[in-house]
């Protein structure tokens, strides 16, 4: 096993912490990287992109990151805020008129960042090829009445968010959220993240694969789930091998199928952290950083069975998964990944890796590292 890349000497505990995620934690592949007020202090890789470790992970490998390309689709709708083109308060009807039907005309844009909007899956379950056709994915969503009362409690919109946004988003802009991600934010920023990876870079991605051992993990995650939660993960396929198919990397599946390495995730939190500016390009206002970070709810999530605490299309740093600051926000994926902004010490942050592991809270791998960062910072600050 072998760590390449560059870290800050102020930083070296975090390249510690890394090899010690494949020493002592036997992490597959992965990538890390930390963002100081602008400065890529941290951007290291290791370990391989084939479950027998004989492929070597690269400086320009990527992986799916599932849910951790959520705070990339919340990022493109509060720079339409930003730009007078979206209202938050509005019904998602006035941007998309279809979406209307079976009781949903006075849903808000904002339920659908804040998972409070009762459309948190399929209500019939969904082939692959139809997930992967936009239009078909949203007519479905548009046509289906909400699984609770939209207001009233919170569930997590795991694949349905992407499709709901997304959709919003296209509406106002023209373009689909990928490529408006791709255009505005990704392209500008220099950021390697994708959402719709094109044909000629699926050579660079490190496939998932699950923990040694427990089979199926996704499988296993939503069995144990309430039953609105099993229709939220089971009603579309959703698996390490789904993830791995090029039709699934291809498409824009934008609650699930980012495509990046941590260099770019934190590249992006990098600027939110530092007020939403770096190097003459500003993506949102300091106001907007602000409402994007103000907590919506909290309390049990009726999909995920578990206690939460959301902002507008982002998590909260509940138990410390993303640093010390209460007013960190980010975004983690199932089995692991994750990126985050920290605005008090302005932080941006990111872990991304090729091995699902499930059933944790927080995965110790990522929280071990962002521990790292905030010892360094402590170091240097002494």
């Amino acid at each position: 096993m072998t760590v390449d890349g560059y870290c800050d000497e102020r930083f070296h505990g975090v390249r510690a912490a890394f090899e010690r995620n494949f020493t002592d934690l036997a992490d597959l592949g992965a990538s890390v990287a930390v963002v100081v007020d602008g400065e890529m202090v941290v951007d290291l890789w290791g370990g391989h992109v084939d479950p027998q470790r004989s492929t070597p992970w690269q400086r320009d490998s990527i992986v799916n990151v599932y849910s951790t390309t959520k705070g990339m689709v919340a990022l493109c709708a509060h720079m339409l805020v930003d730009r007078g083109l979206l209202d938050l308060d509005a019904p998602v009807a006035r941007y998309w008129p279809e979406f209307a039907a079976a009781g949903k005309e006075r849903i808000p844009v904002s339920m659908l960042l804040n998972h409070k909007a009762g459309m948190a899956a399929f209500r019939e379950r969904i082939t692959l090829e139809e997930l992967c056709g936009w239009d078909g994915a949203c007519a479905r969503l548009a046509a289906q009445e909400p699984w609770w009362e939209p207001g009233t409690a919170t569930g997590y919109h795991a694949v349905t968010y992407g499709f709901l946004v997304g959709e919003v988003i296209r509406r106002i802009d023209g373009r689909s959220v990928g490529r408006f991600f791709a255009e505005e934010v990704a392209g500008p920023l220099g950021a390697d993240f994708h959402i719709g990876l094109p044909e000629s870079e699926h050579g660079r991605v490190a496939p998932l694969t699950d923990l040694p051992g427990v089979g199926n993990g996704a499988a296993d995650f939503t069995a144990s789930l309430p039953e609105v939660g099993r229709a939220a993960m089971g009603n579309q396929p959703v698996s390490s091998k789904i993830s791995n198919l090029p039709a699934w990397r291809s498409a824009e599946i934008p609650g699930a199928n980012g495509h990046g390495n941590a260099r770019g995730v934190a590249r992006v939190y990098g600027v939110l952290a530092r007020g939403g500016e770096l190097d003459g390009l500003r993506l949102l206002s300091t106001e907007a950083i602000d409402r994007a970070r103000q907590p919506q709810n909290s309390g049990m999530n009726l999909v995920l069975g578990m206690e939460l605490e959301w902002r507008l299309g982002f998590q909260s740093n509940v138990g410390g998964s993303y640093g010390p600051s209460p007013t960190a926000f980010g975004h983690s994926g199932m089995g692991g990944s994750c990126g985050f902004a920290d605005t008090d010490n302005r932080v941006g942050f990111s872990y991304t890796q090729n091995e699902i592991r499930l059933g944790a809270d927080i995965d110790l791998r990522g929280y071990l590292l962002q521990q790292a960062v905030y010892e360094s910072l402590s170091r240097r600050g002494a």
